[in-house]
């Protein structure tokens, strides 16, 4: 098969828009904090250009490997995603923050493996039913090692905890059954089975409980969990049809938490109104539309299912990410990609990007 040396620009264009808008977008929200903890208003967005950077050569990279070499090393990719996964719960190597152990201390920088499990969870799934075809039908060769495998990625992340990240892995994993042809009944008990973890997971750890409270009754615990929700609100509300400009957020320097993670979407709304919601909401919908395009040209079943994976893994977790934002999901913690500071997760996005370019190459 003749691999082209380019391939749909619309959608390297995209990706190409997505990205300079979180930095400029970050480059706003990051002044207050940045200044507040290491005395200049640019420490955060030259991080996150020198993540960007990586992420780049990451993608040029991962583009340039043939997709097929990615299915012989899906085994030993997702077994060392799941090794990293349980690396986070050793003393001395992982590290806490906020009541949840989800990273890894390289001394340097950290690193959080549960951005590098979608991936590989997406290329076990789609490794998997490569091999199996239409066994995928079975309750044997399809329900059941679908269950085993979403089961022992996001195990591991609930137990650190993340549950964001966990619905995200969860989501995509069943994009990707159903787009491999799995029977709607089995759809359906994976669904059922995921509402019954989540009551589950509910009653071990109430604080998830309340997070389903508050999102309902926000006045419940106004200084807490509601305090985000409600100075979030407050801060979209402010934007107006245009919003106030660029750095003139009044809610970003002492009311909102997390400016530059979680909650960068309000920022967002508040400087630049709804204009600049509709800006950045369309430029997802345009990045799914280009990467069903590409999944819907690919030849290969391996191919389709992992850019599947990937697509639905980053534009899930955007609409999660501003969904909560707005009011509209409970709080999951999640970055909004592209956007968000965070250097593993970036570089994880551009390595995935990478391997859909490359499907796209091959189409």
């Amino acid at each position: 098969m003749r691999t082209r040396r380019f391939a749909d620009i619309s959608f390297l264009i995209t990706i190409g828009l997505l990205v300079l808008a979180g930095i400029f977008f970050l480059s706003s929200a990051s002044t207050a904090v940045s200044a507040k903890k290491f005395d200049t208003i640019y420490y955060y967005t030259l991080r996150q250009l020198l993540w960007v950077a990586v992420g780049i050569i990451s993608f040029f990279i991962a583009q340039a490997i043939p997709y097929r070499w990615y299915k012989a090393a899906t085994p030993f990719f997702f077994a060392a995603a799941l090794m990293l996964l349980g690396l986070v719960f050793v003393p001395g190597l992982g590290v806490a923050f906020g009541g949840a152990r989800r990273w890894i201390n390289l001394g340097f920088t950290t690193v959080q493996p549960a951005e590098l499990a979608k991936l590989a969870t997406v290329l076990a799934l789609a490794w998997w039913y490569d091999r199996i075809r239409q066994k995928i039908l079975t309750l044997s060769y399809g329900l059941l090692p679908t269950l085993a495998i979403i089961g022992a990625a996001v195990g591991l992340i609930i137990l650190q905890p993340d549950l964001g990240t966990a619905i995200i892995i969860t989501g995509a994993a069943l994009a990707v059954y159903l787009v491999a042809g799995a029977h709607w009944r089995h759809i359906l008990i994976c669904i059922g089975l995921g509402f019954a973890a989540l009551l589950i997971l509910m009653q071990i750890a109430p604080y998830r409980l309340n997070r389903l409270t508050v999102f309902i009754h926000p006045e419940t615990d106004p200084l807490g969990i509601g305090f985000q929700v409600r100075q979030a609100a407050i801060s979209i509300g402010s934007g107006g049809f245009w919003g106030l400009g660029y750095g003139s957020a009044q809610q970003r320097p002492n009311f909102l938490p997390e400016p530059i993670g979680d909650s960068i979407f309000a920022i967002i709304g508040e400087e630049f109104g709804f204009v600049g919601v509709v800006v950045l909401i369309s430029l997802y919908l345009i990045f799914l539309w280009r990467g069903i395009v590409i999944i819907r040209k690919a030849d290969d079943l391996f191919a389709k299912l992992v850019g599947a994976g990937i697509i639905t893994t980053i534009v899930t977790q955007a609409f999660i990410n501003m969904g909560a934002i707005s009011g509209l999901f409970p709080l999951t913690g999640v970055p909004l990609p592209f956007i968000s500071y965070g250097g593993t997760s970036l570089v994880a996005t551009f390595i995935g990007l990478g391997i859909v370019y490359q499907i796209a190459k091959k189409s």
